[in-house]
């Protein structure tokens, strides 16, 4: 039998027993700092210099809208893109990367609809199945040029550990036991664009990037960590997220860097890159070296680029011209630099820091003749009748534009092709619509293969001609209709995005008259049309 004083000695040991074992457990705690070893340990596997600045970060959300403006400053629209499955080789991620991928594709494109991923996987095969099956359900019987396809390659898993385990005991009153764990884990995602053309690798354009994740406690992940352009971004993740949290930061910047590779826009102003950064400039300089060795290619970039600041009206041909250059120089000066007809690497590495918005106003744009008598001193009032009779002789007519099939016929067999000519009067800018069985819109000229709308007259148009789509009609013995307009100048840019829109998708417009009203819109009425109406039997 225990007396008072026995017992208050007994509580007295307990209580010093918990404070020593907290303690214990506090100095093990602070003495080892387990989250922190790890970090440092997992820096010193990753590659490149250990000093870099952090961006924290919950996503590349703003990269995404960072993009969308891009693709709309340079002007690309009309890629579409095959999505095949994205698996996982190392059969220890179970997200849905391809799904992933889609979703961040079109948030980089809600303005610009520039890219239109088409999904395609293991419910209907691969691009090479795509390519086959397109000819049979496709109102075109379209094939996309271009198509992405990838896997997670690498999942290391607790790459670097760290526990730590304390306790104390005093028997049979108390034991006491404290732990403490931290790992650090990595993710790798590789994906490519490959060219449906002959299912060849673009080269240039694929992604190659990891993350690292840190695990503390009792499964919390609670960091992720990836490197580029000598930025760490930090990105926070949630408790029941972790990897697959951070597998999304990867695909989103996957999307980033494959649409900007393919696009050829500075994509890394949208990560927070500066061009003076090495990998910066050795990528512009990749991308300038390789179009140099296809002159073509660099040409028709400029032509593109030029014509879309509205100073160049020539065709997009990859050649040379006095027009292009003249277009240079005068871009050169509106970036400060020296004017002269040329395009150097360095012109191109001013080209892509360019505020273009900005320097729109400073760039006098090319105006079409007038298709009127200008009243002034040269004419018009006051002009002699000599004068006003020889500017009559030299004003070009008003374009017109003629749309008739290849071979002339009152009707088409249903699932017949169909091949069109479209000649203007003389070089214009050729925009050419269907009307489809189910009275839907579809832009169909220019399009993802054929990018200029601009149409010699001593040459002519073939729809579909050599292009990759195909003219079908449909089966249901519905009358079609094509509409073509012709203008002075590439007004696609200008339409509204009922009328220019995604390239074989269907408009928001209700009716081949509403198309008409835009362009008599932009072009000020000064367009020409003609119509083609498909008979099915």
């Amino acid at each position: 039998m225990r007396t008072s004083s026995s017992k208050s000695l007994v509580k007295r040991a307990i209580v010093a027993a918990l404070a020593v074992a907290l303690c214990a457990c506090a100095s093990i705690e602070s003495a080892v700092d387990t989250r922190r070893q790890v970090v440092e340990s997992a820096q010193e596997v990753r590659q490149g210099p250990t000093q870099t600045p952090y961006k924290s970060i919950t996503g590349f959300a703003d990269a995404l809208r960072c993009m969308d403006n891009a693709l709309l400053d340079y002007g690309v629209r009309d890629v579409s893109v095959i999505v095949e499955d994205i698996v996982d080789e190392t059969k220890k991620v179970n997200a849905g990367t391809k799904d992933m991928l889609i979703s961040a594709i079109s948030d980089m494109t809600r303005r610009s609809r520039a890219i239109r991923p088409i999904a395609y996987g293991k419910d209907s095969g691969n691009t090479i199945g795509f390519l086959f099956q397109a000819q049979q359900r496709d109102h075109f019987a379209l094939v996309p040029p271009f198509g992405v396809r990838g896997s997670i390659t690498q999942f290391d898993d607790a790459i670097v550990r760290k526990n730590l385990d304390g306790g104390i005991s005093i028997e049979p009153f108390i034991s006491i036991g404290a732990a403490k764990t931290a790992s650090a884990s990595v993710i790798g995602l590789d994906l490519s664009m490959l060219s449906t053309s002959d299912l060849a690798i673009v080269s240039g354009v694929s992604s190659r990037n990891s993350v690292i994740f840190i695990k503390e406690g009792k499964g919390v992940e609670s960091e992720a960590a990836i490197k580029k352009f000598g930025i760490n971004f930090s990105v926070s993740v949630a408790r029941a997220e972790g990897q697959s949290q951070a597998l999304r930061t990867l695909v989103e910047l996957a999307s980033i860097e494959l649409v900007g590779r393919l696009a050829r826009v500075p994509y890394w102003s949208c990560l927070g890159a500066t061009e003076g950064d090495a990998a910066v400039q050795g990528e512009v300089r990749d991308w300038y070296d390789a179009m140099l060795a296809n002159p073509t290619e660099l040409f028709e970039y400029f032509q593109r680029q030029m014509r879309m600041r509205g100073i160049y009206s020539g065709p997009l041909d990859g050649k040379p011209s006095p027009e292009l250059m003249e277009a240079v120089a005068r871009y050169r000066e509106a970036l400060g630099m020296t004017r002269e007809p040329k395009i150097s690497l360095n012109f191109f590495q001013e080209y892509l820091r360019g505020d273009h918005r900005r320097l729109q106003g400073k760039v006098e744009p090319i105006v079409s003749a007038p298709t009127s008598v200008a009243q002034g001193s040269a004419g018009g009032v006051g002009a002699t009748p000599v004068v006003a009779a020889a500017q009559q002789a030299e004003r070009p007519k008003p374009v017109s534009v003629a749309v008739k099939p290849e071979r002339d016929r009152p009707t088409f067999k249903r699932g017949e092709i169909v091949q069109l000519n479209v000649k203007p009067s003389r070089d214009a800018h050729v925009y050419c619509y269907l009307r489809d069985e189910n009275a839907a819109i579809l832009r169909f000229y220019p399009n993802r293969f054929s990018k200029d709308s601009l149409v010699l007259a001593d040459k002519g148009l073939k729809l579909p001609g050599e292009q990759r789509f195909q003219i079908v009609t449909n089966s249901k013995g519905v009358r079609e209709t094509v509409a073509c307009f012709a203008t002075e100048r590439d007004v696609l840019a200008d339409l509204p995005e009922s009328a220019a829109g995604t390239d074989f998708v269907p408009l928001s417009a209700a009716s081949i008259a509403d198309i008409k009203a835009a362009f008599a819109t932009v072009t000020l009425n000064n367009f020409a049309e003609d119509y083609f109406h498909v008979d099915v039997k």
